[in-house]
């Protein structure tokens, strides 16, 4: 395939994620719905199931959390009081509101997001989180994660739920978590990957990129990516229960991804929950 044509289908998947996430910020409501990853199952419900606690979803202002996590990047990035926290892919400012009260009055959190719908939303969220918390140490920024509105070495962790596979250029992603970490400064990421390759009637749908399935790569692609931009001390868990549960909330996008796989098959067969840390090291 020549330059020309990977520009355009990098342009074409984000055309497809920017206008699907942006009708979801614009129900007001959650990713749950009649084309959701996640079917009638509530978002607060979504989120218990992938490890956050009832303290973090009441803390979070109402409407941030659209279910679309596939992990809590938050509980194990381990934050701490006055660090700098980056979310990639910040959507309705879920992550972004839990890390503010993990980080307190000193620290800060940007959440950067390509989807101006999804921006306008989280912005939304502020000035109730603010008057619940009494902390102002959160701002969301226009911007695609593959160029980061961030400077460099300017962030103590970077933190992103479920959006890498979305990126049409993975590495760029990577390069650019290593350009703007602090020397010493580490990586959570929750995310979906594969165990095996998707046969390609499913990697072609654009109901599949939306579900987070299509644009997922192999957890050893991951690896590789990952220690091209020098971050070391690597760690990768996978969870594939989490793809059963999913199946359990299937709606029509999960019937149709699971009409494409091999007979016998299910989407846990090619596809895992991924959490992933990583630091940048420390130079003298």
């Amino acid at each position: 395939m020549d330059y020309e044509s990977d520009k355009n289908e990098e342009k074409d998947a984000r055309g497809i994620v920017r206008e699907e996430y942006g009708k979801i910020a614009r129900q007001g409501g959650s990713c749950c719905g009649p084309s959701s990853c996640c079917g009638s199952t509530p978002a607060d419900s979504v989120a218990a199931k992938v490890g956050y606690s009832e303290e973090e979803l009441a803390g979070v202002p109402g409407g941030a959390n659209m279910g679309l996590s596939c992990g809590n990047p938050v509980a194990v990035a381990s934050l701490r009081p006055g660090e700098v926290i980056l979310d990639l892919g910040a959507g309705g400012g879920f992550d972004v509101f839990i890390a503010a009260r993990k980080v307190g009055p000193s620290g800060r959190v940007i959440g950067v997001d390509m989807t101006p719908d999804m921006v306008e939303k989280a912005r939304g969220n502020v000035e109730s989180f603010r008057t619940t918390t009494g902390l102002d140490n959160v701002e969301f920024r226009l911007g695609e994660i593959e160029h980061l509105p961030v400077a460099d070495s300017s962030v103590d962790v970077v933190i992103s739920n479920c959006v890498i596979n979305l990126s049409p250029d993975k590495p760029q992603v990577w390069a650019e978590i290593a350009r703007v970490l602090k020397p010493g400064g580490r990586v959570s990421v929750s995310d979906l990957a594969l165990l095996r390759p998707l046969p390609d009637a499913v990697r072609e749908s654009a109901r599949a990129l939306v579900a987070c399935m299509a644009g997922a790569v192999l957890v050893d692609e991951t690896r590789r990516m990952i220690r091209r931009v020098g971050l070391t001390e690597a760690v990768f868990e996978t969870n594939s229960h989490y793809m059963d549960q999913m199946a359990d909330w299937s709606d029509a996008t999960y019937r149709e991804i699971a009409a494409g796989l091999p007979a016998g098959t299910k989407p846990s067969d090619f596809v895992t929950s991924l959490s992933v840390t990583a630091s940048k090291p420390v130079t003298e």
